[in-house]
């Protein structure tokens, strides 16, 4: 294996100034009652990068994303339908520290954790983005559209496609229907990653422009 070049270094490097500045924030009330912040995990040189909604129980005890039984669907999904582990490709959240009682986090709190999010995607620099959830999906996208009508398509975003989908656990409480929407998005994902990597054989899923999103509905209060 060839040694890192200076370029890779650097992101590497600025990465974790990334991960210590995210561990000792305090910008919001979150930081009171987390046992630790849960940055992300997997490969920060990740062509694709999962983002859900923010850390449950057994990710605080951890600091590991994507733990609890969302994240072994999660896992399993995306080695069914992707071929892939979680260490081949890069997870995180909306909130990196957990809201109480698994509650959603709050307008300030994602406020507040933004700045994170998008350096980590600017240092990452995946060629996808799946978005797992309502949350992330309105978050990226800049809509109030909620996930049933977003996902099923891939978006332009940031010089990058973005597929937004549902999140684990909706899946668990949804059984069969919402669990092929899920797979079928994730190969979706795959298609595209594979056809940015230089794979000829692979077909590319269309990508929509963000600018149709008002086609999708009046979207006035949707939530879901």
């Amino acid at each position: 294996m060839s040694p890192p070049d200076s370029q890779t270094q650097g992101a590497d490097s600025a990465f974790e100034e990334l991960r210590a500045a995210a561990e000792s924030c305090t910008s919001c009330g979150l930081c009171e009652q987390r046992t630790q912040v849960v940055f992300g995990s997997g490969d920060p040189h990740a062509d694709l990068m999962f983002i859900g909604e923010g850390p449950g129980a057994e990710e605080d005890r951890t600091g590991l994303p994507f733990v609890g039984r969302s994240g072994k669907l999660l896992d399993r999904l995306m080695g069914e339908e992707m071929g892939l582990t979680r260490d081949s490709v890069y997870i995180a959240n909306v909130v990196k520290c957990r809201p109480p009682a698994n509650r959603d986090p709050r307008p300030e709190e994602i406020a507040a954790c933004r700045p994170h999010l998008e350096r980590q995607l600017e240092l990452i620099d995946p060629k996808v983005v799946v978005t797992l959830g309502n949350f992330s999906s309105k978050l990226l996208m800049d809509t109030r559209i909620g996930i049933t009508k977003l996902r099923g398509r891939a978006y332009a975003w940031s010089g990058r496609a973005l597929v937004p989908t549902l999140h684990p656990a909706a899946v668990l409480r949804g059984g069969g229907d919402a669990m092929a929407m899920v797979r079928a998005d994730l190969v979706r994902a795959q298609m595209i990653v594979n056809r940015s990597t230089g794979d000829p054989s692979e077909t590319e899923p269309a990508v929509v422009d963000l600018t149709e999103l008002s086609e999708l509905a009046d979207v006035a209060g949707a939530n879901r």
